[in-house]
């Protein structure tokens, strides 16, 4: 493998809607350069959950370094403040080493963060997330995304109202700041220069043709059905500390099982569990996430584009890594 020298682009990001074959991809470039995969996704954080997020196979990870990954209870949150922290740190380590800095993952939110820059926004509030959650009980997460459109419309304009994680967030960061959560983010303004923004060249692996992805998806959610990924869930639920407000249980596919697992205890003895109706909605909420990750990544007009159904992505992705790192030599 070739290491890229000093007078190279220092990181590259690698991003894509879920399903759009990333770590595959990624895995081919460390084969070609020296490189050290960051982790950009929300949900590997978390140890013990491994087959419902997808994680890389330990033979992946033996074979390249990965960062970012196991490194949570799943009790515990993440922040994209957190992440930039951690990125950056990173990102100097590796460099220090020799290695290409390789971001891969989907978690839009964090590529944002690390690329336009980010305010220090207020950490999590117990008590306004017990409120929010009571007005939702109450009221509906659409009527909060309803109030959330009024005081935040960009933020509210990327979110389904439904996305009870996100709305929550969002509605709790103004009740805490007063400010908008989208205005914790830098829109290039001179107020906004002060803040640490990446020069994160990012090549985007994306369907030309949606049914292929959602064909993509469905295999996959299927695959980890096939995996244990209910007895995964069975052992996180058994733990007695995990509930599905947090963070880690409100992932796609983990929230859906919850939910399906709660039904089943409160059904009548001995009914068979709804594992038809958790794969359709698992598979719904996928192809959502799938969806809002691809509206993200249309409004990054510089980002550098593959098809990710084309049987040469890999290829593709590798011949524009290359031309991205050669486009800055001296």
């Amino acid at each position: 493998m070739a290491s890229p020298s000093r007078t190279e682009l220092p990181v590259i990001g690698l991003a894509g809607p879920t399903a759009s074959g990333k770590t595959a991809v990624a895995m081919a470039i460390a084969r070609e350069i020296d490189v050290e995969i960051i982790s950009v996704d929300s949900a590997l954080v978390y140890r013990g959950m491994d087959i419902g997020t997808a994680k890389p196979s330990a033979a992946e990870r033996a074979a390249v370094p990965h960062h970012l990954i196991d490194i949570l209870d799943p009790k515990q949150s993440y922040s994209a403040a957190t992440f930039v922290a951690d990125a950056t740190r990173l990102i100097g380590e590796i460099q220090a080493r020799g290695r290409l800095p390789l971001l891969v993952g989907g978690t839009m939110l964090y590529f944002k963060a690390l690329i336009d820059g980010l305010d220090d926004v207020p950490p999590s509030s117990p008590a306004v997330r017990a409120a929010l959650d009571a007005e939702a009980f109450d009221r509906g997460w659409p009527a909060l995304h309803a109030e959330l459109a009024r005081i935040d419309p960009v933020t509210a304009a990327r979110l389904p109202p439904n996305d009870s994680q996100r709305i929550q967030r969002a509605l709790e960061v103004h009740r805490i700041s007063g400010r908008p959560l989208s205005s914790f983010f830098s829109d290039g303004s001179a107020a906004d220069s002060k803040r640490q923004t990446m020069d994160l060249p990012l090549v985007s692996l994306e369907p030309t043709d949606r049914a292929w992805l959602h064909t993509r998806i469905a295999r996959r959610f299927d695959d980890m059905l096939d995996a244990g990924f209910l007895g995964e869930m069975q052992r996180l639920r058994a733990r007695g500390d995990l509930n599905p407000a947090l963070p880690s249980m409100r992932c796609v596919g983990y929230r859906q099982a919850w939910e399906a697992m709660d039904a089943h205890a409160q059904a009548i003895p001995g009914a068979p569990f709804p594992l038809a109706r958790l794969r359709e909605l698992g598979i719904i909420a996928t192809r959502q996430l799938a969806k809002r990750q691809i509206t993200w990544l249309r409004a990054m007009p510089t980002r550098h584009v593959a098809a990710c159904e084309s049987p040469d992505a890999a290829d593709r992705v590798l011949a524009q890594v290359r031309a991205i790192l050669q486009g800055t030599q001296p």
